[in-house]
């Protein structure tokens, strides 16, 4: 699947005018990578949240969404299967960032590493598989569908780490740590892993 690769030409020209900028400062790396600092360096990839319709975090009872940009900037329309919004360049790059890190860059239109962090209230939220699978029936998810779920639990994770190496060796690599508060009191963990592009294992607690 695509997860991690921002190629479009659209893309390409945002980020070779950001990588062209820092390579003139303080950001090249050794063996000709280049580290962009997110959001200071780097507007982070054309996408809102952690889901496409090749890989989808689930349990047998629960299905996980994590935001990297605040739901309310997210197009009522949009697909979030698609995992890219390419035609919201570069309007979604104005949409608030509900992470920071950074980016490895080296001779590819891919970052080789991404890592990041929460901000300190980052939206995963959780609805229930049978919700979900019903509502994916026509290729199509939302956020408005999202909301209109009776099992959806709004979490916000206090702690969201991830680390994404796309196209690593055979596929993406993966490793997503969060947990945080449901709206109710009661905590949450979040653990998802991906190797060579097929999700390993997916483990939600809620107590």
């Amino acid at each position: 699947m695509a997860n991690g690769r921002w190629l479009a030409t659209t893309v390409c020209a945002v980020r070779a005018g950001v990588v062209l900028a820092v390579t003139l400062g303080t950001a090249a790396t050794a063996a000709g990578q280049i580290r962009l600092l997110v959001p200071e360096d780097s507007p982070g990839g054309p996408f809102y949240a952690r889901i496409h319709a090749e890989d989808v975090y689930r349990t047998d009872e629960w299905v996980a969404i994590a935001f990297y940009r605040e739901p309310g900037c997210v197009p009522t329309d949009f697909n979030l299967l698609d995992f890219y919004d390419f035609a919201g360049i570069p309007a979604i790059f104005g949409c608030p960032l509900t992470v920071h890190g950074f980016e490895l860059w080296a001779d590819s239109d891919t970052p080789k590493q991404s890592r990041l962090r929460g901000n300190g209230a980052v939206p995963v939220w959780f609805v229930s598989v049978a919700e979900f699978d019903a509502a994916v029936l026509d290729g199509v998810l939302t956020v408005p569908e999202l909301l209109t779920m009776d099992s959806l639990m709004q979490g916000v994770a206090t702690r969201f780490e991830e680390t994404l190496h796309p196209f690593a060796g055979q596929g993406t690599q993966l490793r997503l740590i969060a947990s945080g508060i449901l709206p109710d009191g009661r905590a949450f963990r979040y653990l998802a892993v991906e190797a060579n592009g097929v999700v390993q294992h997916v483990g939600i607690d809620v107590r």
